[in-house]
Order: structure tokens, then sequence, then C-alpha cells
């Protein structure tokens, strides 16, 4: 199976979804997230959005291939080849309940990789009055896909190599228990067989189930946000990383808080997620905070 760069530009199909209270709620619930921002609507703010909600809503455009991308001239069968490599988001504004959003996807790069290909789409949300709310850019390893020419565009993750060594500020040891990626699955409303049906899991190849890696990153952002953010998740303004390994239900992880610098008024927070075993499953990571 072959993809090349002219690909590069293409749209999909728009989605429009009314985001609910009941999605925000649930999705904090999928990440075991208890914050009142998320949860208590007898507050006289209301609630706000999960900022990592972004995810489930662009979901249904990459869950339904044949309808958002099947008559725009992209070969989309190459997107069942595709690893979840990298993630990054950047909002303009919180997510709210009420909010009436239009997302768009495009193909921002196509490049050739040592395992495939390197396929980076972006989902653009836009809200009623055509202001974006946030851009989510994810990045997959199509692996067997050769890309026959040069490629176009560049990645967007940041290379944070610089910071891996360096002793952590602070950590969070949290169990994913048995029940995460089924409970994953059904409340960020997030399907996928791999995560939920061991026999699907093991025909492509995998020992079993894997805890979905938006959710290992949902979890960081989750305890960056108390630790940083004084759990304000509307001060969240950005968030990356590369997935690198499998996070299997039943085992622990811990986020290490590595580096913490400051440009203008944004906090860049340098974090890791590692294993039981110490090994890393998310680098690169790093979660931008307003400071006020």
């Amino acid at each position: 199976m072959n993809i090349n760069s002219t690909y590069v530009g293409v749209f999909s199909k728009s989605l429009e979804v009314e985001v609910t209270a009941r999605q925000c709620m649930n999705y904090a619930a999928s990440i075991g997230d208890d914050n009142p921002w998320h949860l208590d609507d007898t507050r006289d703010a209301g609630i706000v959005a999960p900022p990592m909600l972004a995810v489930s809503l662009t979901w249904h455009i990459s869950e339904q291939l044949v309808d958002f991308w099947g008559d725009k001239a992209f070969p989309y069968e190459v997107l069942t080849r595709q690893v979840h490599y990298s993630e990054s988001i950047h909002w303009e504004r919180p997510v709210y309940p009420g909010d009436k959003l239009r997302i768009e996807g495009q193909v921002e790069t196509i490049v050739p990789h040592r395992a495939g290909s390197h396929l980076i789409i972006a989902y653009t949300a836009y809200d009623e009055q055509d202001q974006v709310v946030f851009v989510e850019r994810i990045g997959g390893l199509l692996r067997g896909v050769t890309c026959e020419d040069a490629g176009k565009g560049k990645d967007d993750v940041t290379d944070y190599a610089g910071t891996a060594g360096a002793a952590p500020i602070w950590t969070k040891t949290v169990h994913v228990s048995k029940l995460a990626s089924y409970i994953y699955d059904a409340c960020a409303n997030v399907p996928f067989p791999i995560h939920t049906s061991p026999a699907f899991a093991k025909s492509v190849g995998l020992p079993g189930i894997i805890f979905q890696g938006t959710g290992t990153l949902a979890i960081a952002v989750r305890e960056i946000t108390a630790a940083e953010a004084d759990n304000d998740p509307r001060r969240i303004r950005a968030v990356q990383c590369r997935f690198i390994r499998m996070v299997k239900p039943d085992t622990d992880i811990t986020v290490r808080m590595l580096q913490k610098e400051t440009e203008g008024d944004i906090i860049k927070c340098h974090f890791t997620v590692v294993n039981a075993a110490g090994k890393p499953v998310l680098r690169d990571g790093c979660v931008e905070i307003a400071s006020v």
C-alpha cells in the first residue's frame, strides 16, 4: 500500500456536534477526575469540559472513515494501518456545555518514516461565530504504507529529549484498573476493540487489551492541572506528547514533572509518564498553562 504527499491539504467532511453537560461529566468520569469544575453543575459559573474532551469530539470523524473521507480524493484505507504516534492540542478557549461546534479534518503532513509513513491530520473546531475553539493534531505511523515521494509538512510535536534525564520536580503514581479501558471506551465514547476485546487484540498481535493512549495523556493532564494550575482547567492552553509504549490494565503509571519554564504569560510544564518498570510510555510531554 502506497501514499504520497499530494494528499496534503485535503479536507474531510465537516462534523457538527453540540456539547452536553453529560458528555463533560462522562469524560471526567472516564479518567477518574472528580474536579468540581467538571461535575458540580450547582456552581454559579456552571461546569467546563475537561480539556481532553476534544479527543472524544473528533473521534467520530476518525471512527467513520468512509463517511468523512470516502469522497474526498484521499485513500482513507491507509488509516486502518495507523498507529497513534503523537498528539497535540491547542485551545483558544475552554469548551462548555451548549457549545455548538463544527469540526473539520485536514491532512497536514505526509512524510516517509522508517516504519512506513508519518501522517498528521489536524482537526479544527469552530464555534457558531466561526471562531476557532481548539485544534487537535493527531500524528499516526502508517505501518507498511510507503510514501512515494519526499513528503510534505512537518512534525507538530516539539522534541524535549533534553529534559528526559532531569530529576523530577514531583511525581504522582496512578493505578490503571482492570476495568479502566472499558470505562474510558464507554464514558469517553471512543470505542475501539483493541481496548475492550482480548480476542481482537490478540488477532492483531497484541498480548491482550491495552489502555487508551489518550486516556494516559488525560490522566497526566488531570494531575498537572491539579498540581500546577490550581485545579482550574480553564488555564490549560496546550498539550503535546508522543506515545512510545503500551499501558496494560491493572498496572501502575507514574507522571513525572521534569521541568517548568515561563514564556510570557504561559508556564510550560514538561513531563513524562513511565510504567511500573520505569520505562517511558509517553515522552516529549508538555502542558502549557496560562499564568493567571
